[in-house]
């Protein structure tokens, strides 16, 4: 089938096409789409040139399925565009994800939904994907009331401007203030501000996850709570998660269920020192989870780390699982 990546040249545009070719998606025509001014630049998809066409010309290529990844603007301009093609938009925005009209999805929680109706599907923000994907089978067995998640974001989150401004502070190199992609210095250094600040005093970042956790997991009884942190890391983002539970639950049959949950990988050996890090999630499509133990100030509550690769699992290859799934159900 036709395929197009638009924002094909930026960082997650670069690993959905990293991605695309590791899992062998069925592509017959690849289509790199990027702003007018990357028209004409050469992107390789295994060992073959390709080069760059404008919005326009990405349209009139007619394919079936277009992933999108340059921001939200782009996204509310273009996405019904595409749409109106008869093209299907996955896209990694936030431009649709509240939108009530557009389905939000992570397929190991729920693909399901998934109509030939949806032309634009919503791609999760990546610290979400990430915990629903380890709270839906506990969710399913003891229904979870209320979740405490604190967050420690790589600056791959933010883009290649992020990760310039980290590695020239890490080789002692003064950044300019139009270089810095933020505020303050972020090696040696904890950013509380993912985003920007609501009247409400949360970031927009940490009102996400409260949203989209329950959109995506049909429950909008589930109570979320949460910080965002940035922190000058790469290869992933770690959560620390709390749950309540309705019911109460067997720690040890609890891992079982985990361990046994689609795209999920426990790591769990204290003897060990074994759990889940950036370090191991990194170039991963898994969710890691460990650090499993019981809240001992309150009943039926548990404490765990959740840890993931922002890039891949967080946008590009959930993005693709479900193009996957769209495959595997005759829509596209």
């Amino acid at each position: 089938m036709k395929v197009a990546v638009v924002g094909a040249t930026g960082l997650v545009g670069t690993k959905m096409l990293e991605v695309l070719a590791e899992r062998n998606f069925p592509i017959t025509e690849l289509i790199p789409v990027a702003s007018a001014r990357s028209k004409g630049k050469e992107i390789i998809y295994k060992g073959k040139a390709y080069k760059v066409v404008t919005m326009e010309e990405g349209i009139a290529a007619k394919p079936a399925v277009a992933f999108f990844s340059a921001g939200g603007s782009t996204s509310l301009e273009w996405a019904p565009k595409f749409a109106a093609a008869g093209i299907r938009v996955i896209d990694n925005s936030s431009a649709w994800r509240m939108d009530p009209t557009k389905k939000l999805v992570v397929p190991e929680v729920n693909a399901s939904v998934l109509t030939a109706d949806d032309l634009i599907i919503a791609n999760p923000n990546c610290s979400t994907i990430q915990m629903v994907v380890a709270l839906q089978p506990l969710h399913a067995k003891y229904k979870i009331k209320r979740v405490v998640v604190s967050t420690y974001q790589s600056v791959t989150g933010t883009g290649k401007k992020a990760v310039d401004q980290l590695m020239e502070e890490r080789k002692g190199v003064k950044v300019g203030a139009d270089e810095m992609a933020y505020k303050y210095t972020i090696d040696l250094n904890a950013i509380p501000q993912i985003d920007v600040f609501l009247e409400n005093g949360y970031t927009k970042e940490e009102m996400k996850m409260v949203k989209e956790t329950c959109k995506i997991m049909q429950d909008d009884t589930i109570k979320v709570t949460a910080t965002t942190v940035r922190i000058p890391v790469m290869g992933g983002h770690s959560e620390s998660v709390n749950v309540e539970f309705e019911n109460e639950f067997d720690l040890k049959e609890l891992i079982g269920i985990l361990a046994a949950a689609p795209g999920v990988i426990v790591q769990q050996n204290d003897v060990e020192q074994f759990y889940p890090m950036p370090l191991w999630a990194h170039e991963k499509d898994d969710v890691f989870v460990g650090r499993l133990r019981r809240d001992e100030t309150q009943p039926k509550t548990l404490n765990m780390w959740i840890v993931s690769d922002n890039l891949r699992k967080g946008a590009a290859t959930n993005a693709i699982q479900i193009a996957e799934y769209l495959a595997l159900k005759g829509i596209i």
